[in-house]
């Protein structure tokens, strides 16, 4: 599984890109609004840290409006893939990037249904929205189950990217449900690091050690 951070903030992409396992960035205009700075700005910076996919969303509604934005953000760089929501405009917008060999990510999925309409448009991701359908008591998971199942029986060659990841157990029930990608928050992907039995056999041999030399 492919793991991408969702973030506007360069400084926690800088810091994740040393991890060494990050393939690909994820942003959206609320993200980029805690930044203070515009959209294009992120995305240019971005291109330079991370050589992976790195999602910029659009804010037109209508079809028109949103290829014409994608064509000057498929400008940027070979790697920027074109955010569209899961509306009917959004689909119209998938559909002609597709034919025009622009990637894109559809996001805002919140069923299997939606999923299998966007992967019909010639979708590269589709991204579900696992902690909103949490959020309201629904299981987010089966979502990514289900889509699982659409896209294998079809052949569909769009990829499950898991959105709006909370913790660190989204990852694991997304990574085995064949979810293709996760696109998780920096404050989550530190957590994948962490166990109590890691830290603590970490101090115990820490201390052996010190022991053998004294």
């Amino acid at each position: 599984m492919q793991i991408f951070i969702d973030t506007g903030s360069l400084e926690e992409i800088k810091e994740a890109a040393t991890f060494g396992i990050v393939d690909g960035v994820t942003t959206n205009p609320s993200l980029i609004a805690k930044t203070g700075k515009s959209r294009d700005e992120i995305i240019n910076e971005i291109v330079k840290i991370i050589d992976g996919p790195i999602s910029a969303e659009v804010i037109s509604t209508d079809s028109q409006g949103m290829i014409e934005e994608g064509k000057m953000l498929s400008k940027i760089h070979k790697n920027v893939t074109i955010k569209v929501p899961m509306t009917i405009e959004g689909i119209k917008a998938c559909k002609w990037f597709s034919d025009n060999k622009i990637k894109t990510n559809v996001t805002l999925v919140f069923s299997s249904n939606q999923a299998l309409l966007a992967a019909k448009a010639g979708a590269t991701y589709v991204s579900p929205f696992i902690g909103r359908l949490d959020d309201i008591g629904h299981d987010g998971m089966n979502l990514i189950e289900e889509i699982r199942q659409v896209f294998d029986n079809y052949a569909f060659p769009t990829q499950i990217l898991a959105a709006s990841i909370r913790h660190p157990d989204h990852v694991r029930v997304a990574s085995m449900l064949g979810a293709d990608v996760a696109t998780i928050p920096f404050d989550v992907l530190k957590k994948l690091y962490n166990h109590v039995l890691t830290d603590k056999g970490v101090e115990a041999f820490l201390k052996d050690y010190k022991k053998s030399i004294s």
